[in-house]
Order: structure tokens, then sequence, then C-alpha cells
């Protein structure tokens, strides 16, 4: 199922489903997988999550859907052995009322309880899809009601108005210790004209910053506007923040041979000074090392990690202020038995790297984990913990995963589940994945 209104890298997407359709039977697994809820489609649920899932204290999931265009909480059983519980939040109205449209990445929750997204399109700009005005895309917030049954309340903090300021926001939010927002465009921006025929500009970084009264508006800053050619183009969004307020990234296209970048955005240092930018890496190497469709994420010795297409990578950091980031490859995708990762990798206990995948040689994608080796020089061991079997199960996982204090992995799949609103391939799950 291909929604009309895709980008062209969503549009990717859509397609590799097809593909994975003629695939055998599923890899044996080592963890147990359970199938939490199966998104139904149709008028009255969504399909396609669009990213992963966030815990609130009680322990209830919530994410958003591209197709159906909702946000839903999914509560625990009270019992043992029951069924989870989906509740849909709040459903979006589109362009013809300035709401958002079609949400397009995952969810942010602050200490109150308020969950904070982007949408892809919607709001009360004025960027044109093939003859339409689509809009240019939102930032919103979503409030939980003061007496618990009441509606959710959501409110707009941002539409872009314009292609300039950003087009298509995309991925994950992240706050500052200020309460500042950053997050990404894959389109606008205001540089680059050769991204795409349809979409104007190759993408931008922007931030957010709430009103210094109540009830004021929040304001909206470029950090950086891509340009293509030997700069990066298409950022992902899931961006991180280093303790200077340094910000990282990925874009999946651009740089010296349009395989993608990691770039380091600095503040300024006066007040009103222009961000700087710095590519960090620049893939070079094609297909299995290029293109990244996740952000990268930090561990304790402020290395980078991150994941292309066909490799998971690990970058350290200059010994010197003039050196260079070194990139060292983690692990290839041998032989295509898992591929295509499109979340961010996530650290659990003693080090382990986990994530996800696409799709698999000889299942509907997987949730992997990578050791790191047990003596200096060693090698970091690679390993499927579950392969997706297509509908009634899970299939092409493409967000990234959630720990719960159990030690159990959250996450969703875009494909699969027992959903009938959306033809054979299934509208989409939310699984656990557990030992």
């Amino acid at each position: 199922m291909i929604h009309e209104k895709c980008s062209p890298r969503l549009i990717h997407v859509c397609l590799l489903f097809a593909v994975a359709l003629t695939l055998a039977v599923p890899a044996s697994a080592e963890w147990k997988e359970k199938v939490l809820y199966s998104f139904q489609g149709g008028t009255n649920d969504g399909s396609v999550p669009a990213g992963g899932v966030v815990f609130d204290k009680q322990g209830n999931l919530y994410g958003a859907t591209t197709d159906g265009g909702m946000v839903y909480q999914l509560a625990p059983p009270a019992q043992q052995g029951d069924p989870w519980t989906e509740t849909v939040l709040y459903t979006f109205k589109g362009k013809q009322y300035n709401d958002g449209d079609l949400p397009n990445g995952g969810l942010l929750i602050d200490s109150q309880g308020n969950l904070y997204g982007v949408t892809a399109y919607g709001g009360s700009g004025d960027c044109v899809l093939l003859g339409t005005n689509v809009g240019c895309g939102t930032v919103y917030e979503l409030s939980p009601p003061q007496q618990k049954g009441d509606p959710w309340t959501e409110t707009i903090l941002y539409s872009f108005p314009t292609a300039k300021q950003g087009y298509l926001p995309n991925g994950d939010l992240v706050f500052d210790r200020a309460g500042n927002l950053y997050g990404a465009t894959e389109f606008g921006g205001g540089k680059g004209t050769s991204c795409d025929p349809y979409y104007q500009y190759c993408g931008a970084v922007f931030e957010l910053s709430p009103p210094k009264t109540k009830g004021g508006k929040w304001t909206e800053k470029v950090l950086h506007a891509f340009a293509s050619g030997t700069d990066g183009a298409n950022p992902n969004g899931g961006l991180v923040l280093d303790g200077e307020g340094n910000v990282y990234g990925t874009t999946y296209a651009g740089g010296s041979g349009d395989w993608g970048t990691v770039y380091e955005l600095k503040p300024p240092t006066r007040k009103g000074g222009a961000w700087t930018e710095k590519q960090v890496h620049v893939f070079t190497t094609g297909n299995a090392g290029g293109l990244p469709s996740a952000g990268v994420i930090f561990d304790s010795k402020a290395n980078l990690y991150g994941t292309t297409v066909g490799t998971i990578f690990r970058l350290a950091p200059p010994s010197t202020k003039s050196g260079r980031w070194k990139e060292t490859i983690l692990s290839t995708f041998n032989n295509y038995e898992a591929y295509d990762p499109s979340g961010a990798l996530i650290f659990g206990a003693n080090g382990n790297l986990y994530g996800t995948t696409q799709s698999a040689k000889t299942s509907f994608g997987t949730v992997f984990r990578l050791r790191p080796p047990s003596r200096k020089g060693g090698a970091w061991a690679f390993s499927i913990l579950y392969g997706f079997k297509g509908a009634p199960d899970g299939a092409q996982p493409a967000a990234k995963l959630i720990f719960d204090k159990h030690g159990n992995l959250y996450s969703t799949t875009t494909q699969g589940g027992a959903g009938t609103g959306c033809g054979f391939a299934g509208c989409g799950t939310l699984f656990e994945v557990g030992p």
C-alpha cells in the first residue's frame, strides 16, 4: 500500500514490502516476540505506525500512525494474558483546518506527560505539491486531561509557513536543557535545487524555542539549510546533543559521493550569531556503506554510533582540535541476513547495541543485537534476536526500540499484523521482544 503523498524516500520504504513478500521462511529466533496490538486501518483506526513508541510513568505506550493520522495510547492489561487496550487520543484534521496531516516520526514525552511530534504535511503553510496546497508540516503538542476520561488537548506549536523555513518535517524531536525543541525537515530550508523534482530545497535542521510568556508563540530558527552537492541533503531527524549544546545528525544523501553524511552543528559564540556546520563523516563507499536512514547516538566516551543500508559504524572523536573523526565498521550485514535499518540504535546492558532492519534474507525484517568484543581489538558479535514472519505477525520494522524495566524491547512494524483494513500485507503492529 503506497500512500498518495509519499515522498520518493517514503515510496522506497513502501515498495520494500513488496520485495519482502517473495522471501521464504522466517529465520530462527533466540528471543520470543509478542504482537501487543495489530492496527486495523479503515475509518476507526490507523495504520503504518510512524516511528517507535514511548512509555509514560504508568507503563502506557504512546505512538502515532501515518495513515489514519492519529496519536494513540496502548494501556497494559490489568491481568497477565489479557490484551493491551488501544485508545485513539487524537486524529489530525488536515490542511483544511490548519491542522497537521500525516504524522512522520515518533513521539517525545516530557515529565508532565505531554507528547510532542511532527506531521509531514498540513498546517497553515503554503507548500504546493502536484498543484495542491498540502501545507509544509507542523510541530504539535498533545497534553493529557486534568480529569481522567476527558479528551487530550492538541496544540500546533509551529506551522511551517513556507518551504524556506522547512518542508516535510520527519523523525523524532529532542529537547535541550532550556526547553528548546530540535528537529529536521527532509526538504525545505531555502538551499539546494537538485534534491527532488516535486519538493523544494534540500532540507533543514531547526530549533523551536518556547514563548517567554504563557500563551505566546513558539519561535522557529533554521540552524542549517542543506545545499546538497558536497554538503548533505535530506536530514533524517532523530538528532542528539552533546554537553556543549552541539547538535549531531545524519543526512540520507549529499556529500561528495551523494551517499549521505554525519554532521555537527555548533551554536554561535555570540548571541544572534549563526550556527556552524561541520561534516563529521562523508560516506563514499556506495550502497552498503552509505545512505544512513536514522540518526546517531553517543556512548559515554563521546563516540557516535549509527547505521547505513549495509553496515553498523562507530565514529571516534578526534584527539586534536584540527583532527578528523575516525570511522570503524563494527559489523556488515553479510549475505543480506539483515539489511536496510531505518531506526536509530539504542544501548542496552554491557554496552550491547540493539536495532531493527526492515528487510532480511529469510524474514520480513529483524530485531538484532551487537555485542562488543571481550578483548581489545576483537570483533563485535552480531546476532538476530527475532525475524518477523509477516501477517498476522509483524513485518518491516522501521523505528528504534525502547526498553522496559525488565529488559524487554518494544517498537512498531510498518506492515503485518492481523488488521484487515489494509489488504493482505496488514496494517502494522506494536510488538514486544524479550529473552
